[in-house]
C-alpha cells in the first residue's frame, strides 16, 4: 500500500513539474481548417534563432539546441537572457541557401538539420542581441500556411518518422501541394512526463 502512495506522490509531483516547466510562451498561429488526421494553420512572420548541424537525427537534435540554448542563455552581445519559447522546431536540410541575417559559410557534409528556437514576440531583427557564436544566426520566417499533425508520448526517431509519413500521405489523400519540407516541433522540457508532451510534425503547404 505505501509503495503504491509513493508511486502516485512521485507521479503528481512529476505533473506539477511539467506543468510548470511548459509554460514558455508559444508560437502564435490561427487554425485554418481541421482535416482528417491533420489541421492547416497559419503562422505569422516570427523570427527564429537557429542553427544548422550535421549527424544523426537525435544526435544533431541534441547538439543543434545545446547551441542555441547557448545564445539565449546569454551567448550573446549583451550578456542578455531570453525567455524559453516554445515549440523548439527541426527541420532536414538538403543544403538549400536559407535566408538568414548572417550567412552560414562552413560546409557540413552529410545529413544536415537546422535547429531553430522561435525568438519572443516583444523582439525585433534589431532589438535582439547579436549571438557570439557565429553557429548561431537569426532569420526572419515569412507568413505561411502549415498542415500539421499533433502527438504525445515519448519521441523517436523511428516514431517522429512514422508520423512525417502519416502526414505526407494524408496530404496527398487530400491532394494538397507540400511546398517544402517537414518539420518536427517539440514544445516540452526533456523532463516532462510523457503524457503531457506536445510533439507535432508538419510541413509548408500551398495556399
Amino acid at each position: 500500500m505505501y509503495y503504491l502512495l509513493a508511486i502516485v506522490a512521485v507521479l503528481l509531483l512529476w505533473s506539477l513539474v511539467g506543468s510548470v516547466s511548459s509554460r514558455a510562451e508559444q508560437t502564435p498561429y490561427t487554425v485554418a481548417r481541421i482535416e482528417k488526421g491533420y489541421e492547416v494553420r497559419t503562422y505569422p512572420s516570427h523570427i527564429v534563432a537557429q542553427t544548422t548541424v550535421s549527424g544523426p537525427y537525435d544526435r544533431a537534435l541534441n547538439e543543434g539546441f545545446r547551441i542555441v540554448a547557448g545564445y539565449i542563455f546569454g551567448g550573446n552581445t549583451k550578456k542578455e537572457s531570453i525567455a524559453m519559447t516554445a515549440p523548439v522546431i527541426e527541420e532536414k536540410t538538403k543544403g538549400e541557401t536559407i535566408a538568414m541575417t548572417a550567412p552560414v559559410t562552413a560546409t557540413i557534409e552529410g545529413e544536415k538539420h537546422i535547429i531553430a528556437f522561435v525568438m519572443p514576440r516583444s523582439y525585433t531583427l534589431a532589438t535582439l542581441p547579436v549571438p557570439t557564436d557565429s553557429r548561431v544566426t537569426l532569420a526572419t520566417v515569412p507568413e505561411k500556411n502549415m498542415a500539421v499533425m499533433r502527438f504525445s508520448w515519448i519521441r523517436t526517431n523511428s516514431r517522429v518518422e512514422e508520423k512525417k509519413q502519416e502526414l505526407l500521405k494524408a496530404l496527398a489523400r487530400d491532394k494538397v501541394v507540400v511546398t517544402g519540407e517537414v518539420q518536427y516541433a517539440g514544445y516540452n522540457a526533456p523532463w516532462t512526463p510523457p503524457w503531457m508532451t506536445r510533439n507535432e510534425v508538419l510541413v509548408p503547404i500551398e495556399n
